[in-house]
Formats: structure tokens, sequence, C-alpha cells
């Protein structure tokens, strides 16, 4: 009998129910009107802080200080306050929703101490950011946003870089594959591409998130390749070697270069536009501040907020692509083309496996599961593999 890779796919999608699929969606087509939303929050927030002059207070009395300082620690303040007067909103959407769909089992306090420390890292890491932002605006004018998109390329660099040691280590923890069938597999593999044994971690996702998953960080000296515990808990070997295969694809292809280049660029973008809008929007808001001010720090960010949700169909689109090359290379090397799709399946519970090509277009980040399952059944079906 023919292989039939359409009929495969859709038997395997059909096999997780009408409930289950139901349940998917509902929770996909949630986190896209999650976007509008946050927006509307951040549009609250950011008028909140203009209004009741929460910043001018803050600068009138730091004015005493030095232009750096006070310019800073200006910054700085905005991301707390926009953090904890958006608290409610992020516990729902980060935690409440997760919790009631059953992608987290994380209790509230863990989360909150968690968020914590993200608020504080923002906090100090943003008010660095935009120091040299405003410092910019001082020195080049007109031409700010030009050689801010430079100074987005140097710091994504350099978050990128000490991310895996200094910044993941702080909300999980990162150990070697345990000694076993999927480390000498796993292990295997990566010899084969020429990656370190040691750049293979394993990481308790599960503390945060059900979610079967894995992810490759860093640059140079510090990229490696993390599967969550989730993984070793839910998945068959095969299924692990599979997804490992697919994150040394995305290690081997170099996702993560091509990600450093295009962040600054969008960067670039975004500073541009805002530099045209901010002056409508702070009257809009209400704030008499100037954009090389940072007492306008609510609307500027609140404009690179929306520019941001504009432009993420173009972001999704370019990440697709290396999730297709990486699936592509899973296929070639690691040759399960039925662990693969299966393991594809495990994610269908939280990205809906049949979205509108429209839908899929503006807000996957991932081809959908459809297309990806179909893509190792065809692959299958022409290496001889049925």
């Amino acid at each position: 009998m023919t292989f039939d890779p359409a009929a495969a796919t859709k038997a395997m999608i059909d096999a997780l129910g009408p409930e289950s699929l139901a349940k998917a969606q509902a929770y996909t087509v949630g986190n896209h009107w999650m976007l509008l939303w946050g927006l509307v929050v951040s549009a609250v927030v950011a008028v909140i802080i203009v209004r009741t002059g929460l910043l001018d207070r803050l600068a009138a009395k730091l004015a005493a200080r030095g232009w750096a300082v006070r310019t800073f620690l200006t910054c700085a303040a905005f991301f707390l306050l926009s953090a904890l007067l958006s608290l409610p909103w992020g516990i729902y959407e980060e935690w409440g929703r997760e919790t009631a769909y059953g992608r987290t089992d994380q209790p509230l306090g863990d989360f909150l101490m968690q968020d914590a420390m993200g608020i504080a890292i923002s906090a100090i890491m943003g008010g660095l950011f935009f120091l040299g932002v405003y410092a910019l605006m001082r020195r080049t004018g007109r031409r700010w946003w030009l050689w801010s998109g430079g100074m987005a390329a140097i710091a994504g660099l350099f978050t990128i870089l000490l991310a895996p040691t200094l910044i993941e280590p702080l909300f999980n923890e990162y150990k070697a594959v345990p000694a076993g069938p999927v480390r000498d597999a796993v292990v295997a593999m990566a010899a084969k591409a020429d990656i370190p044994a040691d750049r293979i971690f394993i990481y308790d996702g599960s503390r945060q998130s059900n979610n079967f998953t894995a992810n490759v960080s860093g640059i140079g000296s510090s990229a490696r390749i993390a599967l969550s515990d989730v993984a070793l808990t839910t998945a068959s070997l095969d299924e692990v070697k599979a997804v490992t295969g697919h994150e040394i694809g995305h290690y081997v292809l170099g996702h993560v270069w091509r990600l450093a280049w295009l962040l600054p660029v969008m960067a670039m973008l975004f500073f541009f536009l805002a530099d045209r809008l901010y002056a409508p929007v702070a009257r809009l808001f209400g704030s008499t501040a100037t954009l090389d001010d940072p007492r306008g720090m609510p609307v500027l960010m609140f404009v690179i907020g929306v520019l941001a949700t504009l432009s993420s169909p173009v972001f999704n689109a370019y990440t697709r692509i290396g999730e297709r090359e990486a699936d592509a290379y899973s296929l070639q090397t690691a040759n399960l083309p039925d662990a693969l799709a299966s393991a594809l399946i495990k994610t269908a519970e939280y990205r809906y496996p049949r979205p509108h090509p429209v839908q899929e277009m503006l807000f996957y980040t991932h081809p959908s599961v459809e297309r990806r399952v179909r893509a190792a059944m065809e692959w299958k079906a022409k290496n001889g593999k049925p």
C-alpha cells in the first residue's frame, strides 16, 4: 500500500481528539488577543505615569545629581513603575491563564519571586540601555536613531553572550544530561556536528512550564543546547533524539547569529519611526516632555511597543524559516520522521495545529504543527521509510 503523507498527518492530529483540539484552539487564539489587550494595558500604564507626574517629581528630586545619574535613575524608575502598575495583568497573563489551561504548575509565590528578579534585571539593564539612547540624542541630534540602532547591536550581542551564564541560571538550574541512554544518544549526535558534550544541558523547565520544549542560546564560548526536563519525563528516546537534532540544527546553522543582526535592524527602524511619532502621541497622552527628556519614557516605550507588535508578522516569518530549516536538519541527520512528528504533536497542546493561513502568517513564530508533521511525513515517503 502506498504511504500517504496527507492521510498520516491527518490521522495523527485527529488522534488528539476534538476536545483537546478545541482547548488548544481557545488557548492559541486567546494568546493572540492578549497581544491587543497588552497594548491597552501599556497605554493605561503610560497615561497613569504621565498624568500623575511620578517621573516629573522624581526628576525634580534628582535635579542636583549629574545628568547621567539622573537619567539612569529616571529610566530605571519607569521600568519599575510600569512593572508594578501592570503587575495584576502580568499575574493573569503569565500565571493565572497558564494555570487555568494546565500549562504550568508553578506556585504563585515562586512565580512572583522570579517575576521580581526579572523586573529588577529589566530595570537595571533597561536603565543602562536608555541612558545610552538619551546620551546619543544629546550628541548626535536628529540621527540619534541611527546610532542607537548600532548601540542596540552591541547590547544585543552582549545580552546573548551573557544570558546563558549570568541570567538564565538565576531562573533555572542547568546540569549535564544524566548518564544513560539519553545522554549517550545526545552526546553521539552532538559529536557528529562537532559540538562538545559540555555544551548540552538539561534544565528544570518544568518549574515554569509543562510544555515539551528545548532551546539554543548564547554565542561563541557561551553557546549551548538546553533540553527541558519535561522532555525526559514525557518523551521517548527517539523523540528526544529528533528534538535534539532540531536544536543542533539551530546551533550548526547559526540561527542565533541571524537573530543578533535582525534585532538591531528592527531597533533602528523602531527608533526612526518613534522619532516621528513621539510628539503627537505625547500630546495625546498629555505629556509635556520632549523626546530627549527621560521623563518622556512612558510615551517613547508605548510607541516602541506598538511598533514591535505591528512588525511581529515580519519577525514571525523570519523565525518560521529557521524552524523549517532546523526540522529539515533533524530529518537529514537523526532520520526519525515518525519521532519528530510525534514530538511535534505534543506541542499542539499549546499551539493549535490547524490555524487559518492568515492566522499562521500573522501570529505563529513556528510553522503550524500540521505543516511540520506533513513535511516530516513527506520526507518519510520520499526517503523510503514507510
